[in-house]
């Protein structure tokens, strides 16, 4: 198990009352003594008494003691102000910045070296919207691009198993603890993952205690998704509507849009105009014009934008305008 005297330290102090993300990064991104800590804690949490030193320590040994019991599912924790820490991308406020990292695996594909791209989707796509997603991937990995998603269901799955098909690199970001993973249906992949050199990381050393915490889990990871991707790719998701099919989607593309990071779509105008399973990427074209369109006409040029996003677009239908 990896971790530093720092990374307790983020972790202890994120359990006092009035800790959020904020409170970590604007205090903690930098090592500091448990006294130092303490005393920022005083002057600013919500506690009724008076921390001591000793209450912090007590609060580190038993932080310990739970991950040392995890030895085996979890590699190591890793925390903002490590030197392994690994950047985000976008520009994020400081209470939406990740500030701890449980993970499995090589934590390394997350480094900036790396160039990587999330592939997110619907639970139950058909035969043809797994097909265009195979093919997208499998182009990403012969670019060196290490493809991120969420381990769920449906277009998550094919992307990961797409990665591994083409002998590339994975990286799955969980709603929950490495202990439980999320869907247990998925459990065989996040192994064969790990064992192919990929990585799985969570924000959670626990189940959630609550169904409103585990739906706010999933929104979390959703944001880690686009955080730790260069690009986020959407392969289909339904819009909003009122049987909530495939919010997740919606949400990962909304935190990149907010987050200023780049998106596309997989579309073709002729296949899929009519076509519910594609209105939320018909949604995203309609309200971005710098979004990247993927189809079969144009699939080497978006794989060309995807690797270089900063590249100037050119004029073109909404249906071509991607690429290049």
């Amino acid at each position: 198990m990896k971790y530093s005297e720092h990374a307790i330290n983020v972790m202890t102090a994120r359990t006092f009352k009035g800790v959020g993300r904020a409170w970590i990064v604007n205090n903690l991104s930098s090592k500091k003594t448990d006294n130092e800590i303490v005393n920022l804690l005083n002057f600013s949490t919500r506690e009724r008494a008076e921390i001591t030193v000793n209450d912090f320590k007590k609060k580190k040994t038993t932080l310990r003691k739970i991950i040392s019991e995890s030895k085996g599912v979890i590699d190591g924790v890793v925390a903002i102000g490590d030197e392994k820490f690994p950047q985000h991308y976008g520009s994020v406020k400081n209470s939406e910045k990740p500030v701890f990292l449980f993970y499995k695996g090589d934590l390394s594909l997350l480094y900036s070296n790396n160039h990587t791209i999330a592939v997110i989707g619907l639970l139950k796509p058909t035969i043809e919207i797994e097909e265009i997603e195979r093919r997208l991937v499998s182009q990403l990995v012969s670019n060196g691009v290490v493809i991120v998603s969420g381990l769920a269901l449906g277009c998550d799955t094919i992307a990961h198993r797409q990665a591994l098909d083409s002998n590339g690199k994975t990286v799955a970001i969980l709603p929950g603890p490495l202990s439980n993973i999320s869907p247990a249906e998925n459990k065989p992949l996040s192994d064969e993952i790990v064992a192919a050199g990929g990585l799985l990381i969570t924000e959670y050393l626990n189940p959630p205690r609550s169904k409103r915490e585990m739906i706010g889990r999933y929104q979390e990871r959703d944001r880690l998704q686009a955080l730790f991707s260069n690009s986020v790719v959407l392969s289909a998701s339904y819009a909003k509507n009122d049987l909530g099919n495939d919010s997740g989607s919606r949400l990962a593309m909304g935190y990149a849009k907010n987050y200023l990071i780049p998106r596309a779509v997989i579309y073709d105008d002729t296949k899929h105009a009519d076509d519910p399973m594609f209105d939320l990427n018909r949604q995203v074209i309609q309200e971005d014009k710098n979004v990247i369109i993927y189809n079969e006409t144009i699939g080497e040029l978006a794989i060309e934008r995807l690797l270089d996003p900063d590249r100037v677009s050119i004029s073109q239908t909404p249906v071509q305008r991607s690429i290049i």
